[in-house]
């Protein structure tokens, strides 16, 4: 799991915690920009995260077990993942020990989940999108889903680290569509925004 500079650590710290609840083994590998914006939007400070992890390595540790395709892992998440770490992705340019464990990942084809924290995109990052999807990345922007009715930003957070966590293949309590989402709640007809 790697943790880049762009907004939005909360995600990658949930999912840490959320991979020790299912039981899931996690490596974690922060960037210097993200051990910045950890300290900037959390209470936590960067050694703190690191030790919800089952390993956490150094930023330039290019020597860790994670930087070689032999050590076997299921996936990889980078949550957030910035616009500089995706484009170091794309190209197989790395210059770090995030970069080269996401690089590993595809070139092994595990999946690599990209949580892309940027808005808006020009025309320059859809298209390093586009590579990345078309070289085997999961691209998984953090957008909310509304009709689970998130009453606080960490049910927003709590709802992408679900998606996440679906597309590892473990089961974890989130709102789905379909489920529960209309007890109590007057249903409109097509069209009708009463219901959103």
């Amino acid at each position: 799991m790697g943790i880049s500079g762009a907004s939005g650590v909360a995600y990658g710290i949930r999912l840490l915690e959320a991979l020790k609840e299912v039981g899931a083994e996690s490596h974690l590998v922060i960037t210097k920009p993200g051990e910045m914006t950890i300290g900037y939007e959390t209470r936590f400070g960067p050694k703190q995260v690191m030790a919800k992890a089952d390993q956490a390595y150094r930023i330039d540790d290019i020597g860790a077990p994670i930087a070689s395709g032999s050590f076997k892992t299921a996936a990889m998440v980078v949550a957030p993942c910035s616009v500089r770490t995706m484009s170091e992705i794309a190209t197989g340019v790395t210059t770090n020990l995030l970069t080269r464990a996401a690089d590993v990942t595809l070139k092994e084809r595990r999946p690599l989940i990209l949580l892309v924290r940027e808005s808006p995109l020009h025309l320059g990052h859809l298209r390093t999108l586009t590579d990345l999807a078309e070289i085997g990345a999961v691209i998984l922007p953090p957008v909310p889903a509304f009709y689970a009715e998130p009453k606080s930003i960490s049910d927003l957070v709590d709802q992408m680290v679900g998606r996440m966590l679906d597309i590892l293949g473990y089961t974890w309590p989130m709102r789905r569509w379909g489920e529960d989402l209309t007890k109590g709640r007057r249903r409109g007809k097509a069209g009708d925004d009463r219901n959103g």
